[in-house]
């Protein structure tokens, strides 16, 4: 009897224990640590496909997938996210930024574009981006969706400072992602 009241008291105890789900758009900071903020409202799935936009001689592809519960470790929070990838041609067809076929680690920021958080209302996704090399382009990105065919391109990067100290000589900081508003991508 004792081992069946203890197994009961148990199971209980971990059942209040268990992980709460909230709205996506959230406040991460009033949920408890590792918690999920989920896409109740599929507001995410929209954006899931492969787009492509030319911009100065440049014909870019985004691969955007949605992941569930992804672990946002600076937020300690588990979240569903649009994850973006692209490939950037130059006009010859010669790539010149792939990271459609990169691997990251988990955590990794560098060369990774995720979802934040959306406004509804106004058909709008904000994503972080982690920059490239030495951190070179890191800032925010939002789509908008015009239709259902088509989204609408805003990128801002945040200026850095690079000395030798932080990016060796040599290192490629150039930025291939469009720095510009409202560059209109087209569903494949």
């Amino acid at each position: 009897m004792k081992k069946i009241l203890f197994s009961i008291t148990l199971i209980i105890s971990f059942s209040c224990h268990a992980q709460q789900a909230y709205p996506l758009n959230t406040d991460f900071d009033e949920v408890p640590q590792n918690s999920y903020l989920k896409d109740l409202n599929n507001e995410l799935d929209p954006y899931i496909g492969t787009y492509k936009a030319t911009f100065q001689n440049m014909e870019i592809t985004l691969y955007i997938t949605k992941e569930i519960m992804k672990f946002f470790k600076a937020l300690n929070v588990y979240k569903d996210a649009l994850s973006i990838r692209y490939v950037i041609k130059n006009s010859s067809g010669a790539i010149i930024q792939n990271t459609q076929s990169m691997v990251f680690q988990p955590n990794q920021s560098k060369h990774t574009i995720y979802s934040q958080g959306t406004y509804p209302n106004q058909n709008i996704v904000w994503f972080n981006y982690g920059g490239t090399n030495c951190n070179v382009g890191w800032g925010a990105i939002e789509l908008k969706q015009i239709n259902v065919t088509q989204i609408s391109w805003e990128y801002r990067p945040n200026d850095i400072i690079l000395d030798s100290s932080k990016c060796p000589s040599g290192t490629d900081i150039n930025i291939y992602l469009p720095e510009t508003k409202d560059l209109i991508f087209t569903k494949q």
